[in-house]
């Protein structure tokens, strides 16, 4: 039997190893671009940046440090320099895809930072195993920008799991709508009408604006935005602002909401104010061809007949009056059942002599 050469016995005291082969490792050495292990083989292993990771931003000394323990997956034997190539990213990919199988099968809740943003959705990273979740998946609602969502953490379910086609898919959407559920649930659970909430503008349009409630949102319509009236509910109210509101009714899921608080109704005190000989001034809210409605404060007009607005003749109180003009007038009937004022310009208005005389 003939005696082994020096570097037989060299070769023989190290391992053997094979393409694919899991091996762990101590780092020797972290450079800007590549990872070197000591794998107790005759050459030393070598992970290069874009095989350790995929986020290109990375400081691998920041990430790495000698005497770190590793374990990676050898790519090639011989890169043709004699050294090991081995990855890391897709050892970790293989066990993220263990993980998020795990998590598909039994519903887990995940939590994981937004990768990329992408035009169809979003990129998550879970143990350097992608998860892809479809813009229509992101939200309850739609989302016109998901850059916001860039670098945030978010929780989410796998709802489709198919490594093969490379198919991944998250969904966050599910969630959202569990959770408003619940607490939709609770608020009408402690909720009841007449009970005065706080809400959040969601939204405003020409018909009235809609509240978040915490759970519900609930519409207040713009008849119920104010005892007075309000034209354009897009200049009194803007979104996100907080407001307590009055809760009118409620009908299924749907809640009628309300600012007309009945303390506050100024009918309360209308008949003192307005009574029959008292001498008002309002404002000309409106105009029809029989009269003008004059706006006395917020939630009480009176008419003021055509035939009341001056001793000469008007035709109609266009010629003579015009919306948002203030006036004076008399209070001649007050009718607090039916929330009816009438008013006169008229009978404040001075005589001619000559009627005087007629009159005497």
């Amino acid at each position: 039997m003939s005696e082994m050469s020096f570097e037989q016995m060299l070769d023989e005291s190290f391992k053997t190893i094979h393409n694919g082969e899991v091996v762990e490792g101590t780092v020797i050495d972290v450079k800007d671009d590549e990872i070197i292990l000591n794998i107790g083989y005759k050459a030393d292993g070598i992970i290069t940046k874009s095989e350790y990771t995929n986020d290109s931003s990375i400081d691998l000394k920041e990430a790495v440090h000698v005497g770190d323990t590793m374990e990676a997956k050898v790519l090639k034997v011989n890169d043709g320099e004699g050294q090991v190539l081995l990855t890391y990213k897709r050892l970790a990919a293989e066990k993220g895809n263990k993980r998020l199988e795990e998590a598909f099968e039994n519903h887990e809740v995940l939590t994981a930072p937004v990768a990329q943003v992408l035009d169809g959705g979003l990129s998550v990273v879970v143990d350097e195993a992608r998860v892809f979740i479809p813009a229509s998946l992101v939200s309850d609602t739609y989302e016109k920008n998901l850059q916001k969502y860039a670098g945030q953490e978010i929780e989410f379910v796998i709802s489709e799991f198919n490594p093969r086609r490379r198919r991944i898919i998250g969904d966050r959407k599910q969630l959202l709508v569990a959770k408003k559920a619940e607490m939709q649930k609770a608020l009408f659970e402690r909720i009841h009408v007449g009970d005065v909430v706080e809400g959040t503008i969601k939204n405003v349009t020409d018909f009235g604006a809609f509240i978040d409630l915490g759970g519900a949102d609930g519409l207040l319509h713009i008849s119920e935005m104010s005892w007075g009236r309000v034209e354009n509910p897009k200049k009194t109210f803007k979104v996100g602002e907080k407001l307590k509101v009055l809760i009118k009714d409620i009908s299924g899921d749907k809640i009628a909401l309300s600012l007309k608080f009945a303390d506050q109704n100024p009918w309360l005190t209308a008949a003192e104010k307005y009574a029959a000989g008292n001498v008002v001034t309002g404002r000309v809210a409106r105009m029809t061809d029989f009269g003008a409605f004059v706006e006395l404060e917020p939630g009480v007009d009176a008419l003021l007949h055509v035939s009341q607005i001056s001793q000469e003749h008007v035709e109609k109180p266009s010629d003579v009056l015009s919306v948002g003009q203030e006036i004076t007038a008399k209070v001649v009937d007050f009718n607090g059942e039916d929330k009816k004022i009438s008013l006169s310009m008229k009978a404040l208005q001075s005589k001619a002599p000559a009627e005087d005389a007629e009159e005497e």
